[in-house]
């Protein structure tokens, strides 16, 4: 009786342990669903706002079509004369940033504007490598196709957005770097969020925001809030403390997802002097 009441609570033991196991293995191969959260139908375009702008279809490197809209910068806000390509987050597609086109064009930075494969109109499936294609797509765009100097192409990441356009300046040539709302990497966030589990051993997707912002040489805005109920505010922090001079923090308030409706000209004004200090 005494023998079998101890070989129960062992195979409860190695029930909890096959779970534990079986969990681990499930977000290891779930990864991409669990980092990217892409938005098929495209629900308004830059018109519904009262935008004019280019529709446009890329080619990555390895023949996936991307979808693009290029929106010019209006008057002469502080961007004008620069270009930027935005990298947008992990969830939702073009069709979701009118606001922050509308705020950005009326900064004067003429602005490209890009799904990730696997959102909205551009083909393929999300992947960390596929994302860094997909920017360099825009990248070359912009530089081969608009004729922008390399030199006055500014990369612009928000929330999963920042690890892409991070690794974009990081790989070209840039005029500026601009971070909202970014991680320092997928495992950092990922422990974050799931402490109980070996996030750094599983994780195959990096996405590595601080790794790359590390080796980037231009100056860098780093805009994050405490109230960000995403990532966490010492990440943007952390960013902050590893970017070289020149580099500028924007102390953000709002939410992860709506900072920049609850800042409104506070928001806009600080972003148009970080650009009318970048050199031309």
């Amino acid at each position: 009786m005494k023998r079998r009441a101890i070989q129960m609570p062992m195979q409860i033991l190695l029930a909890l342990i096959g779970l534990y196991a079986a969990v681990c293995v499930l977000v290891h191969f779930m990864q991409p669903r669990l980092v990217f959260h892409p938005h098929a139908e495209l629900e308004a375009d830059p018109t519904d706002a009262g935008l004019p702008f280019e529709d446009l279809t890329l080619t990555a490197e390895d023949g996936t079509s991307i979808h693009a809209w290029f929106i010019p910068g209006e008057g002469e806000g502080g961007g004008a004369g620069l270009f930027g390509v935005f990298c947008h987050g992990n969830a939702g597609n073009l069709s979701h940033r009118l606001d922050t086109m509308k705020i950005l064009r009326g900064l004067g930075i003429d602005m490209l504007y890009f799904d990730y494969r696997g959102y909205g109109r551009s083909g393929g499936k999300p992947t960390e490598e596929g994302t860094a294609m997909d920017a360099r797509a825009a990248y070359r765009w912009l530089t081969l196709e608009k004729g922008a100097k390399p030199d006055r192409v500014v990369a612009w990441g928000r929330s999963l957005g920042g690890a892409v356009a991070a690794r974009l300046a990081d790989e070209q040539t840039v005029a500026a770097l601009v971070l909202e709302t970014a991680f320092t990497s997928i495992p950092d966030i990922g422990q974050r969020m799931y402490p109980f589990l070996p996030v750094r051993l599983l994780a195959s997707t990096r996405m590595a925001t601080l790794e790359h912002l590390r080796r980037v040489r231009v100056p860098v805005l780093i805009a994050h809030g405490q109230a960000d109920e995403t990532v966490p505010y010492d990440m943007g922090r952390t960013l902050f403390e590893a970017a070289h001079e020149p580099k500028t923090f924007l102390e953000l308030a709002g939410g992860h997802n709506d900072f920049f409706l609850v800042m409104g000209e506070d928001y806009a004004v600080a972003v148009e002097r970080f650009l009318e200090s970048i050199p031309r």
